[in-house]
Formats: C-alpha cells, sequence, structure tokens
C-alpha cells in the first residue's frame, strides 16, 4: 500500500489524494485508466471508458437514464467508491442528494449523475495536473 501511495504522490494524481472518497487505490484506478495527455481525447470519451455515460433508457412520458454497462469496470467500481463516501462524509454532496431525493430521483440515479460528475472532474483535474508538470498550456 505505501508503494502505491508513493506512485500516485509522483504523478499528475497526487492532489487527488487530498480530495474526499479519493485514497491511493482509487486514484490509481484512476491514474491507470487516464494513462497520459492525448490518449482519451475527451471528459465524454473517459466517462465512456468508465462506463458511467448516460445511455437514454426512455419509455413513453418517462425520460430517464441508465448506466453503460460496458468499460474498466475496475474504473466504474472506483468511482462507486468515490460517490458512496461522498454521499457519506462530504457536507455539499450530502446536501445535493437530498435536494434530489426531493426531486424524485432514486438513489441509483442519483449515484449514476454522481459518477458521471466524478469522471469529468478527475479527468479535467489529471489533463490540468500534468500540463502544469510538463509546462504545457494545452493539450
Amino acid at each position: 500500500m505505501t508503494r502505491i501511495s508513493d506512485l500516485v504522490a509522483a504523478s499528475p494524481a497526487a492532489e487527488l489524494l487530498e480530495k474526499t472518497g479519493i485514497g491511493p487505490v482509487t486514484a490509481a484506478r484512476t491514474l491507470v485508466a487516464w494513462s497520459h495527455p492525448g490518449r482519451v481525447k475527451s471528459e465524454a470519451a473517459f466517462a465512456a471508458i468508465a462506463g458511467v455515460n448516460p445511455i437514454p433508457a426512455s419509455s413513453g412520458n418517462t425520460t430517464r437514464h441508465r448506466l453503460n454497462r460496458g468499460g474498466d469496470r475496475q474504473l466504474n467500481r472506483a468511482l462507486n467508491i468515490i460517490a458512496m463516501v461522498r454521499m457519506v462524509h462530504d457536507p455539499g454532496t450530502h446536501d445535493y442528494v437530498e435536494r434530489r431525493r426531493a426531486e424524485g430521483k432514486t438513489d441509483r440515479e442519483i449515484r449514476r449523475i454522481l459518477k458521471r460528475y466524478l469522471a469529468r472532474s478527475i479527468y479535467r483535474h489529471l489533463n490540468t495536473a500534468s500540463a502544469t508538470k510538463l509546462g504545457v498550456d494545452e493539450i
């Protein structure tokens, strides 16, 4: 475990460890899936790799989405763990969950939305951190 922590601390994912719900293993899993700047072209592509891009599952007058069952299942699990920890321990996320429940969303739908948000923010963070580390303005 200390070896993973040391490797993550020396990578663009180092600042992820400061965020609620992200530990060395989940940060390493996201870093491995992201790999390097330019491998994944957009945050939507990263979400598709993680299997958290929404797929329309509407019928009749009901409009809803479901999770993609494809992609990197280990990365999806890491995002799920982060989302579940934040739902309980992060006050901002907890307030968001309560607001969405009041709108009539189920816990499963809320978790899907949170996982997509996490994929977006982690992708942006990794791209920004690697660009800063390399001294490049934009990748």
